[in-house]
């Protein structure tokens, strides 16, 4: 498994949602990478931080704002 292979699985690694297949291959590749052991270290430190944020609703204007954004990145992503 490749260092890119490893980040795109992080989340999923966290919140258990990997096959016991995959969950073996990620963590293999984390026992000998110092760079994605980091990585995870940070992520892992990153959602205690926000995960203790409070929630803020988000004003309706910046919402159909942040909407039209990223259905506009989706799309370039298509072409």
């Amino acid at each position: 498994m490749t260092c890119r292979e490893v980040v795109e699985l992080m989340t999923d690694y966290l919140e258990g949602a990997l096959s016991a297949e995959y969950r073996a291959k990620f963590e293999d590749h984390i026992a000998g990478c110092d760079g994605c052991r980091a990585y995870l270290s940070q992520l892992r430190t990153t959602r205690m931080v926000v995960g203790k944020l409070a929630d803020e609703p988000i004003p309706a204007n910046i919402e159909a704002e942040l909407m039209k954004a990223f259905q506009d990145w989706s799309l370039a992503g298509q072409v």
